[in-house]
């Protein structure tokens, strides 16, 4: 793989506090790549150490094949990057923050600034005051910097806060029009799964600083697990009978009967069987999916703390 971010033990401790663990990327050139964590997981400390903004307390990161560190000035030319809250000169207007952005990005071409103010659906606040911007536009201010140049490489951390339904799937369609069309590589980090999983081509989940997870998101599907709900007038009687016939349910808190066992989820039909013919035919009988948010908190929980 055609390697543009690529890190190697990458670690970062802020005194007796490991921020970031031993965290291993290997990102390829038009990848869709989501950091997934909860909040103060590592994910802002990742970004921040790919940007050279702090340094790793051990391990490297590398950009297009170049280390990050003193001396890689040439690789911010093909990186755009939006860290934590988007930054902006607040006497300023939304056009006149982009110009002063271009001028410092050096791009020569002064059309370049109409040009992302289309494509993140700005041009009708280009005269106002970024003091005076909703919290959503602020954001969009802020891809919008980050795309000026049009990197090879864009870095956005929690790109979609702030943004109202609309405006994140705009953000996604231009994400994803950008890795396809251009074979822009794109990490993005994010505390949504649901959101992550509708964009990335790869997710990572990192928790407590370390990389717990990672997999392709075409096989998400495959990795949430499925559950058989049964739920009979006489639900002591349905669980014995099922217990006779080898499959283990237990009682969830609505009193319903639940089993995470593969086989009950695979054969249902055979459970209605077993429970008509035992005399207490099922009031309800169902196969239900793990949601995104379940797998992702049921990842992070069954992950021992490091020490």
């Amino acid at each position: 793989m055609d390697s543009v971010i690529a890190s190697s033990g990458l670690t970062r401790r802020f005194g007796p506090t490991t921020a970031v663990r031993d965290l291993n990327l290997d990102i390829g050139r038009g990848e869709i790549y989501g950091l997934l964590g909860l909040n103060g997981a590592g994910k802002t400390t990742t970004f921040r150490m790919l940007l050279g903004m702090i340094r790793p307390s051990s391990g490297e990161a590398r950009l297009f094949g170049t280390r990050v560190g003193p001396g890689c000035g040439a690789v911010w030319a093909r990186v755009g990057y939006l860290v934590e809250t988007p930054h902006a000169y607040p006497q300023l207007t939304v056009l006149e923050n982009l110009e002063v952005a271009r001028r410092l990005r050096r791009v020569p071409d002064r059309r370049a600034v109409d040009r992302v103010l289309e494509l993140v659906k700005l041009g009708e606040y280009a005269e106002r005051r970024t003091g005076n911007l909703s919290r959503g536009n602020a954001q969009r201010l802020g891809i919008a910097k980050a795309m000026l140049h049009e990197p090879e490489l864009l870095l956005l951390d929690e790109p979609a806060n702030g943004l109202d339904p609309a405006g994140i799937v705009e953000t996604r369609e231009l994400l994803r029009d950008l890795a396809a069309d251009r074979s822009v590589t794109v990490l993005i980090s994010s505390h949504i799964l649901a959101e992550v999983a509708r964009l990335a081509t790869r997710i990572g989940i990192i928790h407590r600083g370390m990389l717990v997870e990672e997999f392709e998101a075409s096989g998400l599907a495959a990795r949430l697990r499925r559950r058989a709900v049964v739920d009979a007038r006489d639900r002591p009687a349905a669980q014995a009978a099922l217990s006779r016939a080898g499959y283990r349910f237990a009682p969830a808190e609505d009193g319903r009967l639940c089993s995470d066992e593969a086989s009950a989820a695979e054969r249902p039909e055979e459970l209605a069987r077993i429970l008509v013919r035992a005399g207490v035919p099922p009031t309800l009988l169902a196969v239900e999916q793990e949601g995104l948010e379940e797998h992702f908190l049921r990842t992070v929980s069954d992950k021992p703390e490091a020490s």
